[in-house]
C-alpha cells in the first residue's frame, strides 16, 4: 500500500507543493528518493527516536519515501512530520482518510515535539491556490500562516497531537486572525521620529524629497554629524505600508527565516544596514539553496550602506543592475530565481579618510591626492545612480539646545503622500512603474520638460559639472519631484536649480 501526505518546497519567494509517496515491504533497510539533501536523509533519526518516545515502533522492513517532482531538489528538516505520519499509516500503526487533505510541515525533536520552520507564509498561499483544506504545522509559526484567509491552520505542539487530530480522536480549532485589522491598528509606528532632530534642516528637505520621489541618497559629512541617525528616520516619513507592500515583504522575511515566532504580518517598512565587512552573495542573495540577500530583505523599504567606500568594490557593482530592474536574478544550472529588490538606497560617507576635508572648523589632514583617491573607492555607474549627493554639516552647540521642537515625521509624510498621490495618478496606467525615480528614460523627455530658461540653467550646470547622460535625467527626475511637492504642474527654474544643487559629488570643490 502507497501512502501519500504533502509538503512543500520553498524556492525564490514561491512554493511547490511536494507529494510525499511511502511504501513499506518486505526487505531492509530505509531509503529516502527524489534528490533529497543530508538533512532529509538523516530525518530516520529524528523520526525513529520520536516514534519510540510516542509508543511507535519504526518498521523493521524495508521504508521507501519518494519526494515527487524527483527533480527538484529538496531542502531543510522541515519535512519531518509528514515523512513520520507517512510511515505510521503506510505501516498501518495509525488509521485515517484525511491526510490528503493538509500540507503537513514540521521538524521533529527526538521526543517529538516539534520546532519551527521558514518559509511558511508562501507555503500557506500555495495551499490555499492549489484546494488544501488547511496546514498542520508548528505552533510558533502559525500566526504567520493565519494570515491567508480560506485555510485551516492547525497548529500543534507535537508529533501525538498532529497524529490525535488527523485520526479524528482530537478536535483542534483552527486558528483565525483578522490580519486587516490587526495591520491597519499597528501598521506604520516607528520608534524614531524627525521630531527629535534638531537643526539639519536642509537634510531633512533632502531626504523629504527622497520619500517623496522614491530617490537614492547619499550624504557626505564628518563623523558625529548624524548621517546615521537621519538615516533611521528616513522609513517614518515614506508612505504607509499597503497590505499587498506589506504581504510582499513578508513572504520574503519568511523565506529568509528572519520573521522570529509567533510572527504576523510585518507593518513597518523594512530597514536593513549590513556591516560593510558583507560579502557580494549576502547582499544581493544566492548560495546553493538561493536565499534572498539584504537588497531583498529590504523590498518596499530601505537599504543603508553606511560608510559607502568601506565595502568591498565587487560588493558596490553587483548592486548596479539591482538598482535598475528593481529585482534581482540568480541563476543556476537548472534553476534561476527572482527574488523582488525595490528598495530606496541610502548610503553614507566621511568625505575623506580622516572624515574632516571641506569642514567649517576642523582641518583635514590627508595628503595630497588622498581625498581624490578615497572618492574612487565608489565608482562614478554607482554614484550616477544615486540621484541625491547631500553635504552634511555638524550642527551647532545653538542648534542641539534650542527649546523648539522640530516637523514631525507624521506632518512630513503627509506631503510625501499627497506627492505620491499626483505620481499614482500620472503613472496610473504604467502597472510597474510607482514614483517619478523609476521612470525609463523616454518617459522623462516626456514628463518632465522644461522651459528655455530651465534648459539654459541645466546647460551650464551640466558642462561646468561634466555630468552624464544618466545624471542628467536623475536631476530632471528630481525636480519633478519637488514640483510635485509643490502642487505644481509644471517644473519651474527654482525646482530645477534646488535640483541640480544635490549633485555635490559632481562639483569640482571634491576632486581632492
Amino acid at each position: 500500500m502507497v501512502t501519500k501526505t504533502y509538503g512543500s518546497a520553498v524556492q525564490g519567494v514561491n512554493a511547490y507543493t511536494i507529494t510525499i509517496e511511502v511504501v513499506v515491504s518486505q526487505g531492509m533497510g530505509f531509503f529516502v528518493v527524489g534528490l533529497p539533501d543530508n538533512a532529509i536523509k538523516e530525518s530516520q533519526q529524528r523520526i525513529e527516536a520520536a516514534m519510540r518516545v510516542r509508543g511507535y515502533n519504526m518498521p523493521r522492513t524495508k521504508v521507501v519515501v519518494n519526494m515527487a517532482p524527483a527533480d527538484i531538489r529538496k531542502e531543510g528538516s522541515a519535512y519531518d512530520l509528514a515523512i513520520a505520519l507517512g510511515i505510521l499509516h503506510a505501516s498501518q500503526q495509525i488509521s485515517t482518510e484525511r491526510l490528503g487533505e493538509y500540507i503537513i510541515m514540521g521538524e521533529l525533536a527526538l521526543d517529538g515535539e516539534l520546532r519551527p520552520i521558514k518559509g511558511v507564509l508562501p507555503i500557506a498561499i500555495q495551499a490555499r491556490k492549489e484546494g488544501f483544506k488547511g496546514f498542520i504545522l508548528p505552533r510558533q509559526n502559525a500566526q504567520e500562516a493565519a494570515i491567508v484567509n480560506n485555510l485551516d491552520v492547525i497548529p500543534v505542539d507535537t508529533m501525538q497531537q498532529a497524529i490525535d487530530f488527523v485520526e479524528g480522536r482530537a478536535a483542534i480549532e483552527p486558528l483565525t486572525v483578522d490580519t486587516r485589522d490587526v495591520f491597519m491598528h499597528s501598521a506604520n509606528q516607528y520608534a524614531a521620529d524627525f521630531a527629535d532632530v534638531q537643526g539639519q534642516e536642509n537634510i531633512k528637505r533632502a531626504l523629504e524629497i527622497a520619500a517623496a520621489g522614491g530617490h537614492n541618497v547619499i550624504m557626505i559629512g564628518p563623523p558625529g554629524a548624524g548621517k546615521t541617525m537621519l538615516a533611521k528616520r528616513l522609513p517614518s516619513i515614506l508612505p504607509a505600508l499597503t497590505m499587498l507592500e506589506a504581504l510582499e515583504a513578508t513572504k520574503i522575511h519568511s523565506v529568509a527565516g528572519k520573521l522570529g515566532t509567533n510572527a504576523s504580518l510585518l507593518n513597518t517598512r523594512p530597514f536593513r544596514a549590513p556591516h560593510h565587512t558583507i560579502s557580494d552573495v549576502a547582499l544581493v542573495g544566492g548560495g546553493g539553496n538561493p536565499q534572498p540577500g539584504e537588497i531583498s530583505l529590504a523590498h518596499n523599504g530601505v537599504l543603508f550602506l553606511d560608510e559607502l567606500p568601506e565595502f568591498k568594490r565587487t560588493v558596490l557593482e553587483v548592486m548596479r543592475q539591482p538598482l535598475e530592474e528593481r529585482r534581482v536574478t540568480i541563476s543556476r544550472a537548472k534553476v534561476s530565481i527572482d527574488f523582488p529588490a525595490n528598495f530606496m538606497l541610502i548610503a553614507s560617507m566621511n568625505p575623506c579618510p580622516c572624515g574632516y576635508y571641506n569642514h567649517p572648523d576642523k582641518e583635514c589632514v590627508c595628503g595630497p591626492g588622498v581625498v581624490q583617491k578615497y572618492l574612487n573607492k565608489v565608482s562614478g555607474p554607482l554614484l550616477d545612480r544615486i540621484d541625491l549627493h547631500v553635504e552634511v554639516t555638524p550642527v551647532t552647540f545653538d542648534q542641539m539646545t534650542e527649546t523648539r521642537r522640530s516637523e514631525s515625521s507624521g506632518t512630513i509624510q503627509e506631503r510625501v503622500e499627497q506627492a505620491r498621490q499626483v505620481q499614482a495618478a500620472r503613472f496610473h496606467n504604467f502597472p510597474d512603474i510607482h514614483s517619478n525615480a523609476m521612470m525609463p528614460s523616454q518617459m522623462v523627455k516626456d514628463i518632465c520638460q522644461i522651459n528655455p530658461a530651465g534648459r539654459t540653467l541645466l546647460k551650464t550646470a551640466m558642462e561646468r559639472l561634466g555630468l552624464s547622460a544618466r545624471a542628467y535625467d536623475r536631476i530632471l527626475k528630481v525636480a519633478r519631484t519637488i514640483a510635485d511637492l509643490a502642487g505644481s504642474e509644471e517644473i519651474r527654474i527654482e525646482h530645477l536649480a534646488e535640483a541640480i544643487q544635490y549633485r555635490s559629488l559632481d562639483r569640482e570643490g571634491w576632486a581632492g
